[in-house]
């Protein structure tokens, strides 16, 4: 089922993708989109719209989505929870909140977004191991650790704002996600993000598997749980980080995109990581593309559209198909 299912995802995204270069008040065409895109004549103002601004956010919007769900396959099975994702845990918010930090410290042009928002997820992720490591439960413990940091630094986040008030809107825009200034060097660096940490994880496909036992199975199987754990949640951390600090925190595609997937093709992740990485960017690009047509002018934050379209679509997948998670 996998090989149909990965045909069929990158159908429709590519269909998706052509559909969202079109739409749009220019009143560009599909057929005037395709010349764009094979480098035949057009006016200059189509072609920078294309070229410039709409087809680096589809790219950007599909590949983080794509980390994103990847991800949270990975993140759900090291914690041995359906309910794991990097949003969850407190990663995203982590990184979120390592730009407030820069910007209300004045140190954005210094540091930089990316190395800041890096910084505050690695950070995070560390702590939440570090506190959760030596308890019983670790899996449980690890998960209410998160959810408990999240809850930490949203508050932060918050305090933040109030107390430089001239930065609010530039940190509101990283606590609710927009694709709006994605350029082609971003695109560059979510795609060496996805080559360098993302797709090599997929080798770990059996030390996966084996995390959805309990501990005492996967020791017994030869199995170093612990650093399995660390060696899979820290690239998946950091690439969560890397799509956060250029396009804020999303959430819900981590969550949504590897149970939908596990309801396809089942728990065994050499068949659930790709498809749950296709969902993702798929889903993400769908969200996107809404955000961005839904108001007469302006645009809907993104974040906003994942859940309101996500949340619904997802329990009603839940309650029709035969679900087994692990």
């Amino acid at each position: 089922m996998k090989k149909p299912l990965v045909a069929i995802l990158i159908a429709a995204s590519l269909l998706l993708a052509l559909v969202a270069l079109t739409l749009g008040p220019s009143g560009i065409t599909i057929g005037e989109t395709v010349h764009i895109l094979l480098g035949q004549g057009s006016t200059a103002n189509k072609h920078y719209i294309i070229w410039r601004l709409r087809l680096p956010r589809i790219i950007a919007s599909f590949l983080t989505g794509a980390i994103l769900g990847f991800s949270g396959a990975i993140f759900q099975a090291a914690l041995r929870n359906p309910m794991a994702d990097p949003f969850i845990l407190g990663v995203s918010s982590g990184a979120s909140f390592g730009v407030a930090v820069a910007l209300a410290l004045g140190l954005g042009a210094l540091v930089g977004f990316p190395i800041a928002a890096l910084t505050g997820s690695v950070i995070t992720t560390l702590v939440i191991l570090a506190l959760s490591v030596r308890q019983k439960g670790a899996t449980t413990t690890l998960i209410l650790t998160g959810v408990a940091i999240n809850y930490i630094l949203s508050a932060a986040m918050t305090l933040l704002m109030f107390m430089n008030k001239e930065q609010y809107q530039r940190i509101l825009y990283w606590s609710m996600g927009s694709f709006s200034t994605a350029t082609w060097n971003e695109v560059t660096v979510i795609a060496l993000t996805m080559v360098v940490l993302i797709i090599p994880l997929s080798a770990s496909h059996r030390s996966l598997d084996m995390l959805l036992l309990d501990e005492s199975s996967g020791r017994a199987a030869g199995l170093s749980v612990g650093s399995v754990r660390l060696m899979v949640l820290l690239p998946a951390s950091i690439a969560t980080a890397v799509c956060v600090s250029y396009f804020g925190v999303i959430g819900f595609i981590g969550l949504m995109a590897p149970h939908v997937s596990r309801l396809i093709v089942g728990p065994k992740h050499q068949r659930l990581l790709a498809p749950s990485a296709l969902f993702g960017g798929f889903l993400l690009l769908l969200s996107d593309t809404l955000a961005r047509l839904l108001l007469p002018s302006g645009e809907l934050p993104v974040g906003v559209i994942t859940s309101l379209a996500g949340v619904p679509l997802f329990i009603y997948l839940l309650r029709r198909g035969r679900y087994r998670y692990g």
